[in-house]
């Protein structure tokens, strides 16, 4: 691996986050992506920090988990190398998210239990949850009140987006009432629902969260962190205590390689990795045969990591015809095979980094009728509003 200058804190500049009684080194944040922060990435992403971050699993519906649904079961199954171990769970019903945090506590399934309030996929919005649900404030309240009852000495944290849209702004209120609750942490994308993921994320909003919260509570940002140069440059500008880091690993585990090397401010080590293709293939490889290992079926962890083919090889010259091979490959000796007909010396590509995912934006959302008439209203989502799977 290559390696270009970069820029990095100083040993006393930023300190560990602290979420309850977990302390995290650095303090950085793998973001919860439904079909994409399963065991087999966040084992990846880990590897390559050596064990540093906090790593979160993808999104768990609170009634699946309480009924015990097959899928959801397998979502939550952990490493036994992964600690601490992180749960995501999205809930609209404040007894049905409850009852999944004191499972999580009783059984042991987790040691720390973050809440979804930031998802803006219109499946979910339609019938008020995610990214909709915090313009009902009493409802919001009541949903985290139950979740840190529950969670006995698991900290509850809470990641959300700055509103609806920008006539419909929850953010600071959302962060009062989850300070209020009892919240150990409060992570913010700076970016409202009908944005989606396009545009710019709004770093000011997450600055003028740090300021409102108080300072006890850690407030993390998120949103545009391609590189880890992005993560110190949101900190020093927003004041926040730490990041979290969605899009930009995509197909760049080893991002999180960088970031603990300028976090702990080490400008000789290989912040900034810019990998030959040849580094890139030994990942993909790898990235496969984990899913296969954690699905029990290699054909089926080769398919599944289908969608993470185009993220690893943006910019490389493969060619068309290798590149449909590759996104149709469906073992680990036909992906392996493919990528060796590949340039293995290519230099990281010019413009390789930058938006990787979703970049959708200034969308409508769907919100259930009369949503927004009173932000006060004892409205509840309906019955169907959580899926009997998890995942997004």
């Amino acid at each position: 691996m290559t390696a270009t200058p970069a820029p990095t804190a100083t040993s006393t500049e930023f300190a560990p986050l602290d979420i309850g009684p977990i302390q995290v080194w650095p303090p950085v944040v793998l973001a919860p992506m439904a079909g994409i922060t399963n065991a087999p990435f966040r084992t990846l992403c880990r590897e390559q920090s050596g064990g540093k971050g906090l790593y979160v699993s993808e999104m768990i519906t609170t009634r699946a988990l309480v009924e015990r649904n097959a899928k959801t079961m397998q979502l939550i199954k952990f490493d036994p190398s992964e600690k601490p171990r992180s749960i995501q769970l999205y809930g609209v019903d404040p007894v049905t998210v409850g009852k999944a945090a004191r499972m999580i506590a009783d059984e042991g399934l987790a040691d720390h239990i973050d809440l979804n309030f930031g998802c803006p996929v219109p499946k979910v919005t339609r019938k008020g949850g995610g990214s909709a649900l915090p313009y009902k404030r009493n409802l919001l309240r009541e949903i985290l009140r139950e979740a840190v009852a529950n969670a006995g000495d698991l900290p509850v944290t809470m990641k959300m987006r700055k509103g609806i849209d920008d006539d419909h702004l929850t953010f600071l209120d959302a962060g009062r009432i989850g300070a209020e609750e009892g919240v150990a942490a409060i992570a913010l994308h700076g970016r409202t629902a009908a944005q989606h993921y396009g545009g710019t994320a709004d770093w000011s909003a997450i600055a003028r969260l740090r300021e409102s919260v108080p300072a006890h509570i850690p407030v993390l940002g998120n949103g545009d962190i391609w590189s880890a140069d992005d993560a110190i440059r949101m900190m020093r500008e927003t004041g926040c205590d730490g990041v979290v880091v969605g899009r930009g690993c995509l197909g760049r585990p080893w991002l999180f390689k960088d970031l603990v090397s300028i976090f702990e401010g080490d400008p000789d080590s290989d912040a900034y990795a810019r990998p030959t293709f040849e580094y890139v293939a030994r990942a993909m490889v790898r990235h496969a045969q984990l899913l296969g290992e954690w699905l029990g079926d290699e054909a089926r962890g080769v398919i599944d990591f289908r969608k993470h083919v185009a993220w690893y090889t943006k910019g490389f010259s493969i060619g068309s015809e290798l590149r449909v091979k590759l996104a149709n490959s469906s073992s680990l000796a036909e992906l392996a095979e493919t990528l060796s007909l590949v340039e293995q010396s290519q230099a990281w590509p010019a413009g390789a980094d930058g938006p990787r995912g979703r970049t959708s934006g200034n969308n409508r959302v769907v919100l259930p009728e009369g949503w927004l008439d009173d932000p006060y209203d004892c409205a509840r989502p309906s019955a169907d509003a959580e899926s009997d799977t998890s995942g997004g």
